[in-house]
Order: C-alpha cells, then structure tokens, then sequence
C-alpha cells in the first residue's frame, strides 16, 4: 500500500509516494525519473518524488523540496519530534541495496549524487496542504514504470520520425533550388531561343532601323 500526494507548488502539479513504513517500498530497479528522500540518520518512510518530464533533479524549485521535506519530516516518527534535521534525497538510480542491509536500508553508489536540506521545524501549513490530497492505493510500481517508460518512448519516437521528416523536406528544397541553379539558362541555349536572339534571320529593314 502507498500513499500518494500532489503538489501544486509546480505547475504541472509534482506527485510524491510515501510507502506506508521503511518496508514499504524497496528500490527494485533503477529509475532516472525518481527521486528517494529520507531523513538523515533516523528511521522514516521511504518518500519518493516523481520528476516531471525535462525536469532536472539538481534543479528542483525550493517550494516543492519543501514539499518533500516537510513531508519526509512528518512521516518520522522521531524525526518529527525534533527540530534542525536533514533531509537527504538522491535519484532512485543512485540506490544501491545487498544482502548485508537490513530491510529498509539502501546505501548509494555514487556520494556526489546525494544532497541534503536543513528542515527546521516542521511547517503545519505545508504538511496540512498536502495531506488534503492524500489518496491511498495499492499499486504495481514496477508495471507503473514501465508504462511510463513506453509512454517516453513512443513520444520520443514520435518526435524522431517528426524530425526526420523535416529533414527530408529540407533536402528535397535544397536539391530543387541546386536543381534549378544549375538548369537556370536551359531555355537560353534552345534552338527557338538562339534562332530569335540570331540577326541571321532578320530581314533588311533590321539593319537600315539599327543604322
């Protein structure tokens, strides 16, 4: 079972899962597209931030980390009773998980991946918020990853045939205006046109108008 919220700090809304305990949810495979917050140091909800597509995860508008903070704050049972804790958060692709941890616990591949934000206090305002749109469901993640995975790449697929298109149209005026420079005095050189342009023909009263 996992919980979900939208945040309409960001438009398109954001939407952030929360499974319902540390057992909740376990990172099966890598994902690009998503990010992992946990309380630094303390048990807590595992809290995961579906990115909107184009966005970048080193870029995220401080009103929607604070989304996901406060929300990671208010799903630790100790972490909600202190004040000053961080917040850690990594794309889901830079989890790393073995045999040696204990469940719930994921380690990183990479610590450059890994960053972190102060929450002071907890702030009722956002957490209130975003509990208003709390929906409950029992999901198949990895069969929502994949559907959305199709979905990117039938509009990137999309967007490739579109541009090849282009392309083609592109090269089809390019090798018609080439045509048409290198075919610009065909009509110049034909037996009709060199006939009119030649004096060869002209009558007599030609030549007493020219004098």
């Amino acid at each position: 079972m996992v919980y979900y919220f939208t945040s309409n700090v960001v438009d398109p809304p954001a939407f952030i899962y929360v499974g319902k305990d540390k057992v909740e949810i376990q990172p099966r495979r890598r994902a690009n597209r998503v990010l992992k917050f946990h309380a630094d140091k303390l048990s807590s909800a595992h809290i995961y931030l579906r990115l909107p597509e184009g966005s970048d995860w080193e870029s995220i508008p401080q009103d929607l980390l604070a989304d996901c903070a406060q929300l990671t704050k208010a799903n630790s049972i100790e972490g909600n009773k202190k004040d000053n804790i961080n917040v850690v958060y990594t794309p889901w692709s830079n989890l790393k998980k073995d045999g040696s941890m204990a469940v719930g616990q994921v380690g990183f591949r990479d610590q450059r991946k890994v960053k972190k934000i102060l929450v002071e206090t907890r702030t009722n305002a956002i957490v209130n918020r975003l509990n208003k749109t709390k929906e409950e469901r029992f999901p198949d993640l990895a069969e929502e990853k994949e559907e959305r995975e199709r979905e990117i790449r039938d509009r990137e697929k999309k967007v490739m045939l579109e541009r090849k298109k282009e392309e083609a149209r592109i090269a089809r005026e390019h090798k018609e205006k080439a045509w048409q420079k290198d075919h610009a005095y065909d009509d110049v050189f034909t037996e009709d046109a060199l006939e009119e342009s030649s004096n060869q023909n002209r009558d007599a009263a030609f030549y007493d108008d020219f004098m």
